[in-house]
């Protein structure tokens, strides 16, 4: 028995340890906020937290994981939205939608080690999550907006 705490919530999974955490979350924990992309941790789409730190989670083993922290879209703004989730809107963000959980996710990241990222720090931190309708400079802006409203707050 594997347990972590996802979104809050401590969850104890029996599964082999070698599975990757996105097919724990999405297979065994109905948590499909994560997306498969490409299994190779080359697209982002499968972004979450754990321990507070992004992470590829098709690449991470769940027996890797026990006792630790998981955090998916669907526990960032267990209220309300986030404020990364509000500049997504505001700029109109995601086409199709597929990557924008991932990107978020590692949006978020981005603002809590960065606060007040530089658009240098923005393109090294995003380059890893692709999109492909495109939609880098809403994401940019997005990211810009949200540093902001950190910064009012």
């Amino acid at each position: 028995m594997i347990e972590v705490t996802v979104n809050g919530q401590t969850r104890r999974v029996d599964v082999a340890p070698d599975m990757p955490l996105l097919w724990v979350l999405r297979d065994e924990l109905g948590i499909t906020g994560p997306k498969y992309g490409c299994g190779i941790a080359q697209c982002g789409a499968c972004t979450v937290h754990i321990d507070g730190r992004a992470a590829r989670s098709c690449q991470a083993r769940i027996g890797d994981l026990n006792g630790r922290n998981i955090l998916t879209i669907e526990g960032l703004g267990p209220r309300s939205l986030h404020v990364v989730q509000q500049a997504w809107i505001e700029h109109q963000v995601p086409q199709c939608g597929y990557c924008q959980t991932g990107q978020i996710m590692q949006a978020v990241a981005l603002l809590e080690s960065h606060p007040q990222p530089s658009e240098e720090d923005v393109a090294r931190v995003m380059s890893g999550n692709l999109c492909r309708c495109g939609t880098y400079l809403r994401i940019r802006a997005a990211i810009h907006a949200a540093a902001a409203k950190l910064q009012e707050n």
